[in-house]
């Protein structure tokens, strides 16, 4: 079980990592669309899509498996992250704690934010959370996410796919 809100520090300064609320939609929304490659695959913070992400929020709140993250500064959302349990049979039945979605305010991107939540996510959560192994993806145009998370001691382990549902869905061969 991890212990929240908790006081981190980055170069910037203090800021505290706490779960997400309701109230945190637009500001979590913001930090999606002001990503291009999220604006490009449609997180593009378009108030027509305001109760989709309502319901993506509300899922994860909803499943003790996840948790949706943020860190706020003098009382402003500068970062998020969500944190997923994900137990296993492979590795001897490990239990994995994948990392999605961490995104740090642009104006305060460099300040050591992205770096203090993820010490905490090692340090922390998790040994909290009974985690043997800590996965993240990120896409291929992140070159600059990938020389943080190698930086970080993460290495480049598998290679990802992604199968949008709704295009696959009646197109996958039969054999």
């Amino acid at each position: 079980m991890l212990t929240l809100p908790v006081a981190l520090t980055s170069h910037a300064g203090p800021f505290r990592l706490r779960e997400a609320s309701a109230a945190d939609l637009d500001a979590l929304i913001a930090l999606l669309s002001n990503d291009p490659v999220s604006a490009a695959r449609g997180d593009a913070g378009s108030s027509a899509d305001r109760d989709a992400y309502a319901q993506g929020l509300a899922g994860i709140d909803a499943d003790p498996r996840n948790t949706q993250l943020v860190a706020e500064r003098d009382g402003v959302i500068v970062a998020m992250l969500q944190l997923t349990t994900i137990p296993g049979l492979a590795r001897r039945g490990a239990t994995r704690l994948q990392v999605e979605a961490v995104r740090v305010r642009e104006d305060v991107r460099s300040a050591g934010i992205g770096s203090a939540l993820m010490r905490w996510v090692v340090d922390a959560a998790a040994p909290a959370l009974g985690a043997d192994l800590i996965q993240l993806t990120s896409d291929n145009a992140r070159h600059d996410a990938h020389r943080f998370y190698e930086r970080l001691g993460y290495a480049k382990s598998h290679t990802g796919f992604k199968l949008p549902v709704e295009s696959a869905r009646g197109t996958l061969p039969r054999r």
